[in-house]
């Protein structure tokens, strides 16, 4: 029995040591240096003869992450996120570009009017207060930091839109999704969209669950705007779309009001439930 007793101490010691042993072995993230950004030119002046030319460089110093073992070797991976002024970097809309390694990054001026209008949304012609910022992780881990915020202002210039308005200035929605289905000419104004602007459309309209939809840009043709691919998963909240040829546009599986919005200018569409 003082055997057993003996060999179960031993074998509690043992487990004990390794662990404290396995303890001692864990890496830990001890420090690390807030990323400070630096920016080439705060007010940008874009203008379409000078689309090849640099717009602005963006600059940032290495965090120098430090573990348990020292500086880390491994490879940093950053985003720079460009937002509105006063959005936190918190907008839907917000322009997170991933940058492995390097540690700067130069638009063009066609690169930066492209960011300001495609990804961000923001109208042509006006002058936009905005901030950019740059998230630093390292390796797969969870270990991230942020810079400092650094404000520039400019103004985009209008692009040829990626697919042609209609030419009548209207637009209309049919098929088995909408209340008149697939008759045609379509009830007006029930679903007929409102022109916002030379390459916005709007309009909200109770939609049947499950149906599937077409553009037209004259009542009672069948010329049309449709989508390449009626299969891309999340494409009945919204997506590319094309003129002529392509598939029905699916609507939401779910029956309600909806808002869509079709933009020509990036040639996209949204559907939001109200």
């Amino acid at each position: 029995m003082k055997r057993l007793s003996i060999l179960i101490m031993l074998s509690w010691l043992v487990s004990m040591t390794w662990s404290c042993k396995k303890e001692e072995n864990r890496i830990y993230l001890e420090s690390n240096e807030t990323p400070v950004l630096t920016i080439s030119n705060t007010a940008p002046e874009l203008r379409p003869q000078d689309s090849l030319k640099q717009a602005v460089k963006f600059s940032w110093t290495n965090p120098e992450f430090r573990f348990t073992t020292g500086v880390s070797s491994q490879d940093i991976n950053y985003v720079l996120e460009v937002d509105k002024a006063g959005a936190n970097f918190n907008s839907p809309d917000k322009a997170s570009l991933g940058i492995a390694k390097d540690m700067s990054r130069t638009f063009e001026v066609r690169e930066l009017n492209d960011l300001l209008l495609v990804l961000l949304k923001l109208p042509h012609s006006e002058e936009h207060n905005l901030e950019a910022r740059v998230k630093a992780t390292i390796g797969t881990s969870t270990a991230s930091v942020y810079s400092n915020a650094v404000a520039f202002k400019a103004t985009p210039y209008p692009i040829p839109p990626k697919v042609a308005p209609p030419a009548t200035g209207e637009l209309y929605i049919v098929g088995s999704a909408t209340p008149g289905g697939w008759n045609n000419p379509v009830p007006v104004p029930d679903q007929q969209f409102t022109q916002v602007s030379e390459t916005l459309y709007e309009i909200t309209i109770n939609l049947v669950g499950g149906g599937a939809y077409l553009l037209l840009p004259e009542n009672g043709s069948w010329a049309k705007y449709a989508v390449n691919d009626d299969t891309i998963p999340g494409l009945s909240e919204g997506g590319d779309f094309f003129r002529e040829g392509g598939k029905d546009i699916p609507a939401p599986a779910a029956a309600g009001t909806y808002k869509i919005t079709v933009d020509f200018q990036r040639g996209r569409f949204s559907v939001v439930k109200q």
